[in-house]
């Protein structure tokens, strides 16, 4: 008696195979919700997180304040390498009687700072542009006494200098601002 071979083994498509694709998924425990609301395509997206989370929220208006701030930076300090005695008169409204290296070194300082604002108008890291946010605060707040300080010991109150003033205090809080809104979490919807 001769037995009937057995019919071809029939190779099964699981990727066809839509139940068997679900209970595949549902092992691995992707495709379903997380505990954050998030669905996974993949286990190795479940296990390092979606990038959408660490996507940088920026507030309106942050990289043209970033650009306006690179450019004023670099203004200011090409004017104080180039016309020191000219960016001192305008300041202080006398003529500079010492040497202008003081204010040349200033104007160095100012296109360091420049070249943090630059590069921080091209960078997509959120702290890099908190930091850059920072660096320019702090520069505005050190600035603000620096000239106070210079100005009552002068005795000179012009009308050039008090607008310096009030323009490094709505710098700073334009600033401050930008790296409050910056550094918020986001709230869950």
């Amino acid at each position: 008696m001769a037995s009937k071979p057995p019919p071809p083994l029939m190779k099964k498509h699981s990727q066809t195979d839509l139940i068997s694709r679900l209970k595949s998924r549902k092992i691995l425990g992707v495709g379903g919700e997380d505990d954050d609301g998030e669905v996974h395509r993949s286990k190795i997206s479940q296990m390092l997180g979606n990038e959408l989370k660490f996507a940088v929220r920026e507030p309106i208006g942050l990289r043209v304040w970033i650009l306006i701030s690179a450019v004023g930076f670099t203004v200011m300090a090409l004017m104080a390498l180039v016309f020191p005695n000219q960016l001192y008169e305008v300041v202080f409204e006398e003529e500079l009687s010492t040497t202008s290296v003081s204010v040349r070194l200033y104007g160095g300082a100012l296109l360091s700072l420049a070249l943090i604002m630059w590069n921080g108008l091209y960078t997509a890291e959120k702290i890099i542009i908190q930091w850059t946010l920072l660096s320019e605060a702090c520069y505005f707040a050190v600035q603000f006494l620096v000239t106070s300080i210079t100005l009552v010991e002068v005795g000179i109150m012009s009308n050039a200098a008090m607008l310096l003033l009030l323009s490094r205090v709505l710098f700073l809080v334009v600033t401050m601002a930008y790296y409050y809104h910056l550094g918020r979490k986001p709230k869950k919807t």
